[in-house]
């Protein structure tokens, strides 16, 4: 049996795919793993795709832990981007010209 990809869902979706490939999940990071249902696996033992046997025990992980990546707070940005420098104010559209007609004469 291979372990099916669990990084990215949510617990409780992350728990009824173990069951439906006759698997059992471990949450470390989490005592009350079976309370646990909207945080998302970032992290998951053995990967997806390794053959292990049926009833195998999974571990899967909803935090990163320290120093394992994450992304943290980007905003407020520091230092502020520099002010001044050339602005330009665009021109507003124009309505597009109506269609020329051709004048066609005979000599």
């Amino acid at each position: 049996m291979r372990v099916p990809r669990l990084v990215g869902l949510m617990a409780v979706d992350a728990r009824e795919s173990a069951r439906a490939h006759g698997l059992y999940l471990d949450a470390p990071d989490r005592p009350d793993f079976r309370r646990t249902v909207v945080d998302h696996v970032v992290r998951q033992y053995p990967q997806p795709g390794v053959e292990v046997p049926r009833g195998s025990l999974v571990h899967v992980w909803f935090d990163f832990g320290e120093g394992d990546g994450g992304g943290g707070v980007r905003e407020p940005r520091a230092p502020v981007p520099p002010g001044g420098g050339l602005r330009r104010e665009l021109e507003e559209p124009r309505e597009p010209a109506a269609p020329c007609a051709a004048v066609l004469s005979r000599p």
